[in-house]
């Protein structure tokens, strides 16, 4: 049987943190790679021996199979674990570790070509009898044979990219007007993810249910499935909430869906872990969508409800051992969910967002397991997915979990980088969730108004709390000099403060009452008057107590600016009292800048071109997705700033529009 001592993860993050924890559990060493962007990045610590395999972007890093067969070689690694995403389903990396002599923890070569490409497995999954959504699955792949197609398949329909997965280069189209500017969108966002342009159409199964199998097999033909995840409720046709088991399974139709699962991965003699996807639906038909051949990103929930470590029976099979369990020894205990923590901001459009994590402190809660790669003073940047970190909670019945989870996360301070944490804790707070009856289309028509989807103002407790610590750190430095540097003593004239809040500003009036130890102070924040004493501020917590209520909150302060831990998670202050006036005058509505640090991959106006609001001006790339970005105004285009290719920063101005009087 083959063995091997030291394993390379090919993967960053907290995935690459996670298959570490477990190979140095079982008494192998680890071998981190990383970018130059992540040089103190946590799964570099953590590993036993770090290699830099190259610049920030993807394709020359984590995506380079020379620089990491080089890293593995040169650092004696005699295994490779991929992770998920980046080379984890290449069938060229697999064959180059096995040219390498290097074990690769996964499928065979075939078993990752084959299923790699939607278009062949299933072609593969209609010749096995496995249940397929009608299609187009042809090598064809001009607009007019799509076209040709589509019309065949019907309207609405799916645009996917066959060698891809995650949301990225698919698209739903609702009529023949929009095909061929889709097909555009999807082809760029393929190539550019997952470096084939190649596309398959699929009728639209309208409100389904997403359900997936994990299946593993080993060297011995073994092969079992581990229960199903739903994984329905979704945006973008990505992920959102993950949980185990389906809330609408019968142990009939597990049986049943299971066993096709198995007999799709037996196609391909699969060795390892798979996940094989599927539509569920309201009548319990269910319809082959694709198999992953490696670990998913929802691999915990599987874990927690079976007590089995994914990893280790990935690294038993791949050393020639058998299956720890055989099908009939498989149980399912309890109910568990996750949720993906994202440096994105909802009230924006999900735009994700970069900058430096300046708190981070996971939840602890009895039932909570937290994987991230995190580690304060690290910068997110554009050249990644926004994912920083897994919520996963078990509970012994589903509304324990639910229950459980949505309290995690609301526990989980992030500061310094805007996160998605409102909007999942409503999201497993909503009725409709938490009755169990999230589809695919749930967000979309059901969670539209939401309030974590706009933008929301500071409450007047915030905004007292934030002047409350502002006042500590401003009476603590002057002490420090001799002085109170302009406080008024108790009775005085109130102080006001002058808070922004992104482009909003906010007044509060602040009279201190008891300048000791533990400062008395009243706030007026519009007609509401809040009575506060803080009791203790460290730079990292604060307990105060407002109207008699005591509370303790996260922050972090440099200089001026303020991060408050708030109900809606990250908040942002910036003190402007003694701003000059018009400090924050920005550019005209017609200028349209960088949401984000990115680079540009379309630039499709010239300087004097006429354009209408709504008009798509510039495509950006960031964080493996493109972001349009469209006029604002009428007018005309009186300035291009930005070719394609060009690396920007956030707030970058990018193209100038004179707005049409």
């Amino acid at each position: 049987m083959p063995s091997f001592n030291k394993i390379l993860i090919a993967n960053r993050g907290e995935i690459a943190c996670r298959v570490m924890r477990t190979a140095q559990a079982l008494g192998y060493r680890t071998v981190a790679v990383y970018s130059e962007a992540d040089a103190d990045a946590r799964h570099v610590r953590l590993a036993d021996e770090a290699v830099c395999i190259g610049p920030a972007p993807v394709g020359q890093s984590y995506l380079s199979i020379q620089a990491i067969i080089d890293a593995a070689q040169k650092t004696g690694a005699d295994a490779i674990h991929p992770g998920y995403g980046f080379l984890s389903e290449n069938a060229d990396f697999a064959r180059a570790c096995e040219a390498a002599g290097i074990i690769f923890i996964g499928p065979t070569v075939d078993a990752i070509h084959l299923m790699g490409s939607k278009r062949l497995s299933k072609l593969a999954m209609l010749e096995a009898g496995v249940p397929c959504i009608p299609g187009y699955e042809g090598a064809e792949q001009d607009d007019t044979t799509l076209g040709r197609e589509a019309a065949r398949i019907g309207y609405p329909l799916m645009i996917k990219a066959s060698a891809g997965g995650g949301g990225r280069g698919m698209r739903l189209v609702n009529d023949a007007d929009e095909l061929t500017a889709q097909l555009r969108t999807a082809r760029s966002e393929a190539q550019n993810a997952f470096g084939s342009a190649e596309l398959i159409l699929e009728k639209a199964v309208i409100q389904p249910r997403h359900v997936e199998v994990q299946v593993f097999g080993d060297q011995h033909g073994n092969l079992v499935y581990l229960g199903e995840r739903d994984c329905s409720v979704q945006r973008r046709h990505q992920k959102v909430i993950e949980e185990a088991p389906c809330p609408v399974m019968t142990p009939e139709l597990r049986q049943t869906m299971g066993e096709a699962a198995v007999k799709a991965a037996r196609t391909v003699n699969y060795v390892g872990a798979g996940t094989v996807e599927f539509l569920l639906d309201a009548s319990g038909a269910f319809y082959f969508l694709e198999m992953n051949t490696r670990l998913q990103v929802e691999h915990p929930v599987t874990e927690l409800i079976t007590g089995q470590d994914l990893v280790a029976w990935q690294i038993r099979v791949a050393e020639g051992q058998p299956l720890p369990l055989k099908q009939d020894e498989i149980r399912l205990d309890g109910h568990a969910m996750e949720v993906r923590l994202y440096a994105e901001d909802p009230a924006a459009g999900f735009l994700p967002q970069t900058g430096d994590v300046l708190r981070w402190e996971p939840a602890e809660l009895e039932g909570i397991r937290i994987d991230h790669g995190l580690v304060e003073g690290q910068a997110v940047t554009p050249f990644y997915d926004p994912m920083l970190a897994k919520v996963i909670a078990w509970g012994a019945t589903r509304e324990e979990a639910r229950r459980k989870l949505a309290r995690a996360v609301e526990d989980c301070v992030l500061l310094g980088v805007k996160g998605n944490q409102r909007f999942l804790a409503n999201l497993l707070r909503h009725p409709h969730f938490a009755a169990g009856e999230a589809t695919t289309a749930f967000i979309g028509e059901t969670f539209g108004a939401d309030p974590s989807l706009t933008p929301q103002a500071a409450s007047p407790a915030e905004l007292a709390m934030a002047a409350t610590l502002l006042y500590q750190a401003s009476a603590a430095s002057s002490a420090h000099q001799g002085g109170l540097a302009g406080w008024r003593s108790a009775g005085s004239a109130p102080w006001r403060l002058t808070l922004r809040q992104g482009e909003q500003k906010h007044s509060v009036e602040l009279t201190v009452q008891d300048a000791g130890q533990q400062p008395r102070l009243q706030a007026r924040v519009a007609d509401t008057e809040i009575a506060i004493r803080l009791q203790a501020a460290d730079g990292r917590w604060a307990v105060l107590e407002l109207d008699g209520i005591r509370r303790r909150v996260a922050y972090h302060q440099q200089a001026t600016q303020l991060w408050l831990f708030g109900q809606n998670g990250n908040l942002e202050l910036q003190d402007v009292t003694h701003e000059p006036a018009g400090g924050q005058a920005g550019a005209t509505s017609g200028t349209v800048k960088a949401p984000m640090d990115g680079a540009i991959v379309d630039v499709l106006v010239s300087e004097g071109d006429r354009v209408g609001k709504g008009q798509l001006l510039v495509v950006l790339e960031a964080m493996k997705m493109e972001h349009p970005l469209k006029a604002g105004v009428d007018g005309v285009i009186r300035r291009v700033q930005v070719s394609r290719g060009d690396q920007v920063k956030s707030r970058q101005p990018l193209v100038e529009v004179e707005e049409a009087l």
